[in-house]
């Protein structure tokens, strides 16, 4: 491992976070800023800097999860190795993983005593200073474990991790207004205790109102106007929306919903030949694309990618992107575009679901697509054909292109009449 490395440092004077230098780096260890604190009006806390351990150019985490006694382990086991996949898409490494089964998190710590104690013991032989839990911790939770680590190790929780990746993807404005929005709903009732460290300095409850309260009543209301200036403009974005669905009206609209990495950008790519960027990853893109198909007849479909969805969602970015997932309230058709080869498939299925019908969009008529049938066998295809079979089920690949011809006849045969059917799933 190289001995020095191109890194960042930096440190905070009054609320400005300055960035600086080089420095020689044996064990690849160096310090960034955390938070986003630009200037003293910024909605985000002022904070210390804190000690990023890195692995092979990547930040090296543990994960933590806990199952429910009654819980099945599949489902456990699928919901852990999502959070593995989750911290790669962040741009981390998994180097440990620690897990426990009880009847109830424990109220203080959410992890027992001794898992915490065998927590604590992983971060020091390892030397890395992240932990992410596979569920939301309360902010009393987060604030005990990280005290009970030491005080220097960055405990995130699974919808943390969430709006981290969520606002690496964001490119539009738009995406960047909901995903800050949904970062300071969560951030809010986890500002107690970010200054505890300087109301503890003085002893007592009367007379002893610390800096660190007093920094915390101007953080909190800071952070309120930002929010409410961000949900003016979600407002008006929303306005704007509803007028571009009015100029639609008439034309045959369809929506591809899904879980994430289900390849419904690639589906749209194959349909429209919209070139839009699809990775192989969770979340590679946020912002959704209308685009138009043509029929030889003439007819023309308008078809819509939105974000997609997994277990788990935080419930302040569901509402962030309400005025985005719209689209898919109004829409003659949802389609449900499903990863065929993945052995969750049915648990997808079930979250997707549940995910509309919070959204109260479930009424809506629909269609499953069973997508990348290219990744399985003979075997599996037969086995999927029995389990899902119907007139509105249909199986493809988006990304060589088989069953796409069918999907087209299969939405041209409900444009002229919409009569509600029973969903597929």
């Amino acid at each position: 491992m190289s001995k020095s490395a191109t890194i960042q440092s930096g440190w905070r004077e009054g609320g400005v976070v300055f960035e600086m230098g080089v420095f020689a780096s044996e064990n690849n260890i160096f310090r960034k800023p955390i938070g986003h604190c630009k200037n003293r009006d910024s909605p985000y806390p002022r904070t210390k800097l804190e000690i990023v351990y890195m692995q092979n150019g990547k930040e090296k985490i543990i994960i933590v999860g806990l199952r429910i006694l009654g819980e099945s382990i599949e489902f456990y086991e699928e919901s852990m190795a999502e959070l593995g996949r989750l911290v790669e898409s962040a741009g981390g490494e998994v180097i440990a993983r620690l897990d426990q089964s009880r009847e109830k998190p424990v109220p203080a710590t959410f992890i027992g005593k001794g898992k915490l104690d065998e927590l604590k013991s992983i971060v020091e032989m390892e030397k890395c200073y992240s932990v992410i839990f596979d569920d939301d911790l309360k902010p009393n939770q987060k604030r005990n474990i990280e005290y009970a680590l030491g005080g220097e190790v960055k405990v995130i929780d699974r919808s943390g991790l969430i709006l981290d990746i969520f606002a690496s993807r964001a490119k539009t404005a738009e995406a960047k207004i909901q995903v800050e929005l949904a970062q300071l709903e969560y951030l809010r009732p986890r500002l107690t205790g970010m200054w505890e460290h300087l109301s503890r300095q003085y002893g007592g409850s009367i007379g002893a109102r610390g800096p660190g309260e007093k920094q915390l009543e101007t953080d909190r209301r800071v952070l309120d106007k930002r929010i409410s200036v961000l949900r003016r403009k979600l407002g008006q974005i929303e306005k704007q929306r509803r007028v571009r669905r009015q100029h639609r009206k008439g034309v045959f609209r369809v929506a591809l919903l899904g879980y994430t990495n289900a390849g419904k950008s690639t589906l749209l790519n194959a349909i429209t030949n919209a070139r839009a960027f699809a990775g192989n990853k969770l979340f590679a893109t946020l912002d959704p694309r209308t685009r138009v198909y043509r029929y030889t007849t003439g007819r023309k479909v308008l078809f819509t990618d939105t974000v997609g969805f997994i277990r788990k969602l935080p419930h302040h970015l569901v509402e962030s992107f309400r005025s985005t997932l719209a689209e898919a309230g109004e829409a003659d058709i949802i389609i449900i575009v499903a990863d065929a080869s993945h052995p969750a498939l049915r648990d997808h299925l079930e979250v997707v679901s549940a995910e509309l019908e919070r959204m109260e969009i479930d009424g809506r008529r629909r269609l499953l697509v069973l997508n990348k049938t290219d990744l399985i066998d003979d075997t599996a295809y037969a086995e999927l054909t029995r389990r899902y079979s119907g007139p509105e089920v249909v199986f493809v690949s988006a990304k060589i292109g088989t069953g796409i011809d069918r999907l087209l006849d299969k939405i041209l045969e409900y444009i002229p009449t919409l009569s509600v059917s029973e969903n597929p799933i």
